[in-house]
């Protein structure tokens, strides 16, 4: 996955730094805690500006986060709820929808932000947003603001052990595959869960 993310950042630049990252937000597998630190190693090496590519991938993530919102607000909790029902809906069930839901009605604004520094949660929390209409200019910048921090820190660090890279990119694609192994586990678990409920 290392190389072909090199290949995506070498090709387009911050932009493909910034489609990455949306790509990421709709299809969690994909990390970007291994596409952010490449990123920042790729602009410590000169090749693109790190503020240019900060605010890259923030708009990616805020792009990738409208769409899961634009799902929520056009599904809508019943038709999201009775969805959750079916058997073949493994991302989530119902009484986890309803869990969802009301914890993001008491804590819709740092939910929304704080998510965005906790993987898989990132991105299925723009969906309670959509349902509960969430009013936009308020979610964009608590999205925008969540994701800078988490961009920043992980752009920071590739650039500050850019020197070292021989030795991080010893280790960043066993990380890779290892975080999406445990994404794996996660949805297994979720539909272990959700066969046993029916």
């Amino acid at each position: 996955m290392t190389d072909w993310i090199f290949d995506v950042i070498d090709t387009l630049g911050p932009i493909g730094v910034g489609l990455l990252i949306a790509l990421e937000t709709l299809v969690p597998p994909i990390p970007s805690e291994l596409i952010l630190p490449l990123a920042g190693f790729r602009s410590r090496a000169g090749a693109m500006h790190p503020v240019l590519v900060w605010c890259c991938a923030t708009a990616g993530a805020v792009a990738g986060s409208l769409v899961l919102y634009w799902v929520g607000a056009r599904l809508g909790y019943e038709r999201l709820h009775r969805l959750a029902g079916r058997r073949w809906f493994l991302l989530t069930g119902q009484r986890d929808l309803e869990r969802g839901r009301r914890l993001f009605q008491r804590h819709g604004s740092w939910f929304v932000a704080l998510s965005r520094c906790v993987p898989i949660l990132r991105s299925l929390v723009s969906i309670p947003a959509g349902i509960e209409r969430m009013r936009l200019p308020k979610f964009m910048l608590l999205t925008t603001a969540g994701s800078g921090v988490w961009n920043a820190l992980f752009i920071g660090a590739g650039w500050m052990l850019a020197e070292r890279w021989q030795h991080v990119e010893r280790y960043s694609g066993p990380a890779g595959t290892a975080v999406g192994v445990l994404l794996g586990a996660g949805l297994v678990v979720l539909a272990v869960r959700k066969l046993r409920s029916a």
